[in-house]
């Protein structure tokens, strides 16, 4: 047998070669909005789980969670309420600078957040657990959900709406910036919280922003 004479005519090129980029490329890219709920959802149950193990050995975090925390401790006041309050006056910074949609989906993971928060006594209870494995825990799952809310256009407010900003404005590391915040925040609470507990806070908040640092990086996540 002989073989079959190759065809003359070149194949044709690829879609993305001739520099138009097809639809159902830009369709897979964007988030439908049951994606963006289930991100919503999971990311900040997955932050509420970290504050909720914060809560039961005495540590905190940084942002506004963190100041939220600082003054939990120091006034007794619900820490949902607080948190609630607190971003508040971020919703304008993240309406001017970041967009409607942003900030829509902050606000929803913020109250979302604040509820399960509020109730987290009734809902999660935890008889004994280290400080080290907590701050270890926490933190990771502060990255992960962060970065959930990130990759969907949300944020938990406050520090994290700056340094998204500057991620986004200035093509700065959005965990390096909230390390250096988060890091300043928790030595704020030297005045409530014993040096033991700020030291493990510390801790949480440099795995949680390693995590962000190495997961979340400019350009590496086209939908963001």
């Amino acid at each position: 047998m002989t073989a079959a004479p190759s065809d003359p005519t070149p194949p044709a090129p690829p879609a993305a070669a001739s520099g138009a980029e097809p639809l159902a490329e830009l369709a897979i890219r964007s988030h439908t909005a049951f994606e963006d709920a289930q991100a919503i959802f999971t990311g900040t149950l997955f932050v509420s789980l970290a504050l909720i193990l914060f809560a039961q050995v005495g540590l905190l975090t940084g942002g506004t969670a963190g100041a939220a925390f600082v003054l939990h401790y120091a006034t007794g006041v619900s820490l949902g309420k607080l948190f609630f309050l607190i971003n508040l006056p971020f919703y304008w910074f993240a309406w001017t600078r970041m967009g409607r949609e942003f900030t829509l989906k902050t606000f929803i993971s913020i109250a979302f957040l604040s509820v399960v928060t509020e109730f987290s006594p009734k809902l999660f209870a935890i008889d004994r657990i280290h400080p080290a494995y907590a701050a270890i825990l926490g933190g990771l799952l502060l990255g992960s959900g962060c970065l959930f809310l990130a990759r969907h256009r949300a944020s938990l407010g406050g520090a994290t709406i700056v340094s998204l900003y500057l991620q986004k404005a200035k093509g700065w590391r959005a965990g390096k910036v909230q390390m250096g915040m988060d890091c300043a925040i928790v030595l704020l609470a030297l005045t409530v919280v014993e040096p033991q507990r700020v030291a493990y806070s510390v801790l949480a908040a440099v795995v949680m922003n390693l995590f962000i640092a190495v997961n979340h990086k400019p350009g590496r996540y086209a939908v963001l």
